[in-house]
């Protein structure tokens, strides 16, 4: 029998990842990883991102994965290079969705919210000198997000606050498109909706995450035909209750670990 898809992030973020991937991909079973003591890795250095990447990698692995989703763009940007070169499994990455996001600009400037070490990275320089030739590209530091998030304070009056702080700047430029930079960012999404003009596009890369998983699953013969309910497993290495609520206690075993 084959394994899980493995998911790993820096904690409860990557979930905006899983929820596309078992719908694209709903015979599969799933097996999360949330480094929730460690978040954010936005603000730690490449060397401590690299060696938390590992450290995931290899214990989704132990549990006999068949394939990992980076579902985190920090992590992503800093690590994959090495990890798909030392081990064997495929890897599936994340990064800022710049490519539709400069196709659908009329405009000519996107905005991008991200984490630090998202936005220094040089794959995220690298992808939008490839992709956003003639475009302008607003970026901006998302500080403090992901701790609100991970803390299950995703309609709160501090996370409002911040994020108008962040997305002013970037109204004042013109940008018609958003893209957000870090999987925790999707569930900011409703409260993005009343703070954005109608007619700027919020874009994330949820979706082409799933249709790439699909389509290397495809590719290795490792997609699941058993027609069975499949089983989605979570694990954190910190307080589940956002965990939970994110995921839903009816549709997945969430369980603390100490990893």
């Amino acid at each position: 029998m084959l394994g899980p898809i493995g998911i790993f992030d820096s904690g409860v973020g990557g979930t905006s990842i899983w929820k596309e991937i078992i719908r694209k991909l709903p015979l599969e079973d799933t097996l999360y990883l949330a480094d929730s003591a460690n978040a954010p890795y936005g603000n730690k250095t490449k060397h401590q991102i690299l060696a938390l990447s590992i450290k995931n990698t290899e214990f989704l692995l132990n549990s006999g994965c068949k394939i990992i989703v980076v579902a985190c763009n920090t992590a992503t940007t800093n690590a994959i290079d090495h990890l798909r070169t030392h081990y064997k499994v495929p890897f599936i990455g994340i990064e800022p969705a710049i490519k539709p996001a400069a196709l659908q600009t009329k405009t000519k400037r996107v905005g991008v919210l991200a984490t630090k070490g998202t936005l220094s990275s040089s794959l995220f320089h690298n992808t939008s000198k490839l992709f956003a030739q003639g475009i302008t590209i607003i970026e901006r530091e998302g500080t403090g997000l992901v701790e609100l998030i991970e803390t299950g304070q995703t309609d709160s009056n501090q996370l409002r606050e911040l994020l108008m702080e962040y997305i002013h700047p970037m109204l004042k430029e013109n940008i018609d498109s958003l893209v957000l930079g870090c999987t925790h960012y999707p569930y900011l999404i409703p409260i993005l909706r009343q703070i954005l003009p109608d007619n700027i596009k919020i874009i994330d890369s949820g979706e082409a995450v799933a249709r790439q998983t699909h389509a290397i699953l495809e590719k290795e013969g490792l997609l699941c035909h058993e027609n069975r309910a499949p089983r989605h497993v979570f694990y954190s290495n910190s307080d589940i209750t956002t965990l939970q609520k994110l995921v839903g206690t009816d549709k997945a075993d969430v369980s603390y670990l100490d990893f």
